[in-house]
């Protein structure tokens, strides 16, 4: 899809459209996950992520349907309690086992997982690797890098170059993973991610290893990564009625539907920068990274 603000060009690649459960960009990152399970014989899944979490819906219903058990480590908010939405919802639904825990017992709670897996005889798969999230970040970066393939295509085919790509950016991997599929294919694109809850000061460091990891230890300057903390509106899950705007107006005129926890916020953002530095007359790239069960989750305020 693409269209004019009379300033800007913009396209939207559709990964919320990708064919199974719900869609989203989560769908090419946990095909990734299972795939290096299987290389390295596990035969048991444990996801971390919060109720919101698109991922863990994604790994659970991949666990369903290839039979596989499906643990879901779930942290508690800052507000210290647990919220039910419809993609946590879908995980029960799903026959995931809900591991419920506090952000300052992370570590413990995966390590104790993963011993009751291996009592009960099972080899499990931690999808951030060890239990301090280290370790595993080539296999999710690997989703993007391949994925850029496809923007690539694009422009070959319709004659279009984009100037500048924008995502929502949460821990920073569809990120790292579209910037090591630019520097494969010797491009300057600017990638910039709207983060959704994470400080540019610390996620830039955490972008920069792992593109560091993917490309077998190729330097990749800081300042170059364009990670904008600025539309976090303090922290995950916040938005403001500008947020709820464009969300209206995207499903008005479009039919397109964007959640105010992630794509919303991202999209809003994303104008938002382009006004503030004065940025006309380029091809601008939005990816859709999906998570239509959060679109129900916040159909009241449209």
């Amino acid at each position: 899809m693409n269209y004019s603000d009379g300033s800007n060009h913009y396209y939207i690649k559709r990964d919320d459209l990708l064919p199974f459960s719900f869609g989203g960009n989560k769908v090419r990152i946990a095909e990734q996950y299972f795939h290096d399970m299987k290389n390295k014989n596990c035969d048991c899944i444990i996801a971390y992520g919060n109720s919101r979490s698109n991922l863990c819906r994604v790994i659970a219903n991949m666990s369903k349907s290839l039979k596989i058990p499906c643990f879901v480590i779930s942290p508690s908010d800052d507000s210290g309690g647990h919220i039910e939405t419809n993609n946590s919802r879908i995980v029960k639904a799903l026959g995931a086992k809900m591991v419920y825990c506090n952000k300052k017992n992370i570590s413990q709670t995966v390590k104790k997982v993963m011993d009751d897996c291996i009592q009960k005889g099972l080899n499990p798969y931690y999808i951030y690797g060890n239990i301090f999230g280290k370790g595993n970040e080539k296999v999710a970066v690997e989703a993007y890098a391949t994925a850029y393939d496809e923007i690539n295509e694009f422009e070959s085919e319709s004659g279009v170059t984009f100037d500048y790509i924008f995502h929502a950016s949460g821990t920073g991997t569809t990120q790292a993973g579209l910037i090591c599929g630019s520097l494969l294919y010797g491009d300057n694109k600017k990638i910039v991610g709207i983060s959704v809850a994470r400080n540019a000061s610390d996620n830039k460091e955490i972008i920069k290893h792992n593109i560091s990891e993917y490309m077998n230890g190729k330097v990749y300057r800081e300042k170059d990564i364009y990670f904008e903390d600025k539309y976090v509106l303090g922290g995950y899950g916040n938005y403001n009625n500008e947020i709820i705007n464009v969300i209206n107006e995207m499903l008005s005129h479009d039919g397109i539907s964007l959640d105010p926890t992630y794509t919303g916020k991202a999209f809003w953002g994303m104008t938002e920068y382009l006004k503030e530095n004065s940025i006309g007359g380029k091809k601008i790239l939005f990816i859709h990274t999906g998570g239509l069960p959060l679109f129900f989750d916040n159909i009241n305020l449209i």
